[in-house]
């Protein structure tokens, strides 16, 4: 991806459509869901407010770390980032309105805000994964060498503790984020047996070693060329808890905490957490 702000017109056209197939691509569960219709619907102010930081500090974290050349400047990061989020705006008001799910007349301004901008944070996501990952290197051979070069100083920020971890907390909330509003979740939990929670949360870590260390998905980072037991667990905890976390973030903002024990909060970490960590396993192999 060139920086945003030298690119031309053409260029811009495509990254746009790639952006564009990548946001219905990864959130068209998400804009036909009903608990999130009525989760914007219910949404305070805070809540949205911090959901549209959380979502911008995601995609300038991807941005930064997977989503962009290795010399881009931040100031390209953040303009990108805000065109991002502009689409996915302009995406989910579209679609809901296609829908018939928002109105212009007959509708409060809280109630259509709530719902485009709940809906919009997880197509600005796929639109910042579509632009980067759908598309060819464009422009990029007659550059490679130059860039490779500059990428090399910066490739230990690229792959880094945090960069990865970024990258697994995309990748974890644009998959679990896809489920975790629906009432599944909650009835498994509920009715999971301690020991069913625990067998899967043995499946979330095998998932995560699987995915990590024994798949060479295309286009990934070549791993090193000794992997150790250390490495692959350190990796596969790491990428886990981030899962856990993101699950826990999504899970509370559609109030799946409300009146529940800790078990059954607990319970649904858990369930989410299967999906999540396959989310924030495959995230962090985007790196490149």
């Amino acid at each position: 991806m060139k920086d945003s702000l030298n690119r031309p017109v053409s260029e811009s056209l495509k990254e746009y459509a790639r952006g564009i197939a990548g946001g219905l691509l990864f959130s068209f569960p998400l804009l036909y869901t009903m608990e999130v219709w009525w989760a914007g619907f219910i949404a305070s102010p805070a809540q949205l407010i911090l959901l549209v930081i959380t979502t911008y500090l995601l995609l300038l974290g991807y941005n930064r770390y997977a989503g962009m050349r290795e010399d881009a400047s931040w100031r390209s990061v953040f303009v990108d980032s805000v065109e991002e989020m502009g689409i996915g705006l302009a995406l989910s008001f579209g679609v809901l309105l296609m829908l018939g799910r928002i109105s212009l007349s007959g509708m409060s301004v809280e109630e259509l805000m709530g719902k485009v901008i709940v809906e919009a944070m997880a197509v600005s996501i796929g639109v910042s994964v579509g632009t980067a990952q759908l598309g060819a290197d464009s422009g990029g051979s007659e550059e490679e060498g130059s860039a490779g070069e500059v990428g090399g100083q910066d490739e230990g920020s690229r792959t880094g503790s945090l960069g990865t971890a970024v990258l697994a907390l995309c990748g974890a909330i644009l998959v679990g984020g896809n489920v975790a509003p629906t009432e599944e979740i909650l009835m498994i939990a509920v009715e999971a047996d301690p020991v069913h929670v625990l067998l899967m949360a043995v499946v979330s870590l095998l998932l995560s070693t699987v995915v990590m260390t024994f798949s060479d998905f295309k286009g990934t980072n070549p791993k090193p060329d000794k992997v150790t037991a250390y490495s692959i667990i350190h990796d596969t905890c790491i990428s886990y808890i981030v899962a856990l976390a993101a699950s826990a973030f999504v899970l509370w903002f559609f109030g799946r905490f409300e009146n529940m024990s800790f078990w059954n909060a607990f319970a649904q970490c858990i369930t989410l957490g299967v999906l999540s960590s396959l989310g924030a396993s495959a995230g962090r192999l985007l790196i490149k």
